[in-house]
């Protein structure tokens, strides 16, 4: 299994960035397709972007497309949310998650470890 912890959220103004990280332990890193998922008050949580196992392969919603860029660095067993020209409506817990298929998807149910998530507030 692996471990997941985020980092770098906080409180940013419309039009700027902000990077997340997620940093994983356990074994087999390189092995997981990961994904960034996130969730805004009162809404369920939604596909943001997710990576494959070498980084070859992303995907994005179309809310993100162009203005994040997931990434990941194996040898450092960590994983990337640039985030730019942040809108408030991006406000929201981002949560990084593992699945150990290896295959990058887009729905929550497929993905095996999640951590406990990182604040992004966009302010007007």
């Amino acid at each position: 299994q692996v471990q997941l912890v985020e980092s770098g959220g906080g409180l940013v103004q419309a039009g700027g960035s902000l990077r997340l990280s997620c940093a994983a332990s356990g074994r087999s890193f390189i092995s997981y397709a990961m994904g960034w998922f996130r969730q805004a008050p009162g809404k369920e949580r939604e596909f943001v972007a997710a990576i494959s196992l070498s980084g070859g392969t992303t995907y994005y919603a179309d809310s993100v497309k162009g203005r994040f860029t997931i990434s990941r660095d194996n040898a450092k067993n960590t994983v990337y949310l640039q985030m730019n020209s942040l809108k408030p409506e991006d406000t929201a817990v981002y949560s990084c998650a593992a699945d150990r298929s290896g295959r990058p998807g887009t729905s929550e149910n497929v993905y095996d470890y999640w951590g406990q998530g990182t604040q992004v507030t966009v302010s007007s």
